[in-house]
């Protein structure tokens, strides 16, 4: 039972709650419909103010909503307004937090891995890809999750996932195999392989040989033979970025190294990838058969340090054992040796 006035407090409460995200909602939105290359140093500082005016769950629930009503419709959108949507958060990931492009590609994957599933006619998944490449593009995400979309794909290998593969491929190809050429030769191989065994199912072959050439001319890295690739307008939008980020935000350390299987049950696991991410279900303490595999044997310990152990509060299992450890090892090496097994 809720008295009634606790109940009209909690109710003005939800009123005020709600008419600051309105307000904040306006503000975001009046910037994103303003951004283009030319104003993006100004805008991502306004966006940056509104970060420390505002809390960081309702600023990327804000930004992330804008952001997928923007860019995800059913045509397809112009590459260029993707790439200066991408990049605002990519100069958020750098200067304000990790979470701003966590919280919006989890939203993206999670978006793309439903649309996928449900046989959408427009060109929302295109859409989505396309911003998951360009997050790839400026280094928000690595090339693994790049990767783990690409052999979803070949795995399901229908015209639809082809197309998309193709898509994938023209615009971050070169950069994967920059990164990792021995993940895209597999992938080719695997591409061609399915391909091979597909042969019967379509009736329309060309498409399969126009994505077989592709994969081959990214592994001679000729970039001639891919028609339409064009490098310049991401180069000088990196080019931008540089000058954006704040020297300690940049490089590589802020890469979400994040597998699509985390992404997808990030609700049931946690999200590893963010520091200090509050997380209330615990399977993995909860589970009756990994608490017996922790049973830790401890040797044979004399009862002196037992005693001791028990005297400095060691009051689980794995902390009697490293202090066991500690205690009657012969040196740092020995003590390695053993807090390794």
């Amino acid at each position: 039972y809720v008295p009634p006035q606790v109940r009209r407090a909690q109710e003005t409460l939800d009123d005020k709650k709600r008419e600051e995200l309105g307000r904040l909602k306006k503000m975001v939105n009046g910037l994103i419909n303003r951004l283009s290359e030319p104003n993006l140093s100004s805008i991502s500082g306004q966006m940056e103010e509104l970060y420390m005016a505002n809390s960081r769950k309702d600023m990327n629930d804000t930004l992330t909503d804008i952001l997928l009503n923007a860019c995800v419709t059913a045509v397809a959108m112009p590459t260029r307004l993707v790439m200066e949507h991408v990049l605002l958060v990519s100069i958020l990931h750098h200067n304000v937090g990790i979470e701003v492009g966590a919280h919006f590609l989890e939203a993206v994957v999670k978006k793309f891995d439903e649309l996928c599933k449900s046989d959408a006619e427009g060109k929302e998944c295109e859409n989505l890809l396309a911003l998951i490449a360009h997050l790839y593009n400026f280094h928000v995400v690595h090339c693994l999750l790049i990767f783990d979309i690409l052999k979803k794909l070949v795995s399901t290998f229908t015209e639809k996932e082809i197309e998309l593969i193709l898509f994938l491929l023209k615009n971050v190809g070169f950069s994967l195999r920059k990164d990792d050429a021995l993940a895209l030769k597999e992938l080719i191989t695997e591409a061609q392989r399915k391909a091979s065994t597909a042969e019967k199912k379509f009736q329309d072959q060309t498409r399969v040989r126009f994505m077989l050439e592709t994969m081959l001319a990214l592994r001679n890295n000729d970039m001639r033979k891919i028609p339409g690739y064009d490098p310049e307008p991401v180069e000088r939008l990196r080019k931008l970025q540089r000058t954006l980020v704040r020297s300690s935000g940049s490089g590589k350390d802020t890469q979400l190294r994040v597998s699509l299987e985390s992404l997808l049950s990030a609700d049931q696991v946690g999200r590893w990838w963010i520091v200090g991410s509050s997380w209330s279900g615990a399977p993995m303490i909860s589970d009756t058969s990994s608490k017996a595999q922790q049973k830790l044997r401890l040797g044979k310990v004399s009862s002196k340090i037992m005693e001791l152990a028990r005297k400095q509060r060691m009051n689980t299992d794995i902390r009697r054992s490293i202090f066991c450890v500690l205690m009657t090892s012969e040196d740092f090496m020995d003590a390695f040796e053993k807090l390794l097994k």
